[in-house]
């Protein structure tokens, strides 16, 4: 087994949260300066800018897990990950059919563009990126299962859009891969306050809106190789795979 240094939870240009400096080849760029091996695209309720960062990335060795921030109806944030391209894009169709149709407003929520390798912006999402779904959060969970793709809480330490902030409890019957811390430190006072979440592994990740802070906090996933299945196997820990903050 090797171990891999992994931020999960990156938002790029695309989020209305996103700086100029969070471009494909800033973000790559970073990652890399900071010795990761794995990253998660994440930007809220949209697939759309993780083509060419994992194209850009590729190219230099970085391995991408193209995912997605979303909201579901009770403002919970969950983070989608996929085992392809072409999974996460075709997932981007629900997402269509469920986001609330709400005009961004670029001078008060900033920019949602899609830019290419070299920073030019080749699309702008028109609809406010952060609004929520109309789906609650077993409905969200269990489409995103359905495209085979992992779930994660985030930042479930967060006062704000979290699964403790805004339902309090751990749902009967949720599924998710993991639970998502943003300081390793906050794991105990998180299953202390909520004893059914240490049946979850955690993660740490720096929900990145600044190049700078990319990789301020990370996880390492003890497994063969860097890849969709292997980080699936380590968050279960099975087969000898594992994670540690």
């Amino acid at each position: 087994m090797q171990t891999f240094r992994a931020d999960l939870h990156l938002h790029t240009v695309l989020s209305p949260c996103g700086d100029v400096s969070m471009s494909p080849a800033g973000i790559v760029a970073e990652s890399l300066d900071k010795g990761l091996s794995i990253i998660g695209i994440t930007d809220h309720n949209s697939t759309r800018q993780c083509r060419i960062v994992t194209e850009l990335a590729e190219e230099k060795g970085l391995y991408v897990l193209p995912g997605v921030e979303l909201t579901t109806r009770e403002e919970v944030h969950l983070l989608a990950y996929f085992d392809s391209l072409e999974g996460a894009e075709s997932f981007q169709r629900w997402i269509d059919a469920h986001l609330q149709v709400i005009k961004n407003k670029p001078e008060f929520f900033g920019y949602q563009v899609v830019v290419d390798r070299d920073e030019q912006v080749v699309y702008e999402e028109e609809r406010l990126l952060i609004a929520a779904l109309d789906a609650d959060i077993h409905e969200t969970a269990a489409a995103v299962i359905g495209y085979n793709g992992m779930v994660i809480c985030a930042h479930v330490d967060k006062g704000k859009n979290s699964l403790f902030s805004q339902l309090g409890i751990m749902p009967e019957g949720l599924e998710v891969d993991a639970l998502e811390v943003a300081a390793a430190a906050n794991m105990s006072r998180i299953t202390g306050r909520y004893p059914e979440a240490s049946e979850s592994p955690f993660v740490c990740s720096s929900d990145a809106h600044y190049a700078e802070d990319i990789a301020k906090v990370t996880t390492s996933f003890a497994m063969a190789k860097p890849d969709f299945q292997e980080i699936r196997l380590a968050l279960a820990g099975r087969d000898g795979r594992g994670v540690s903050l």
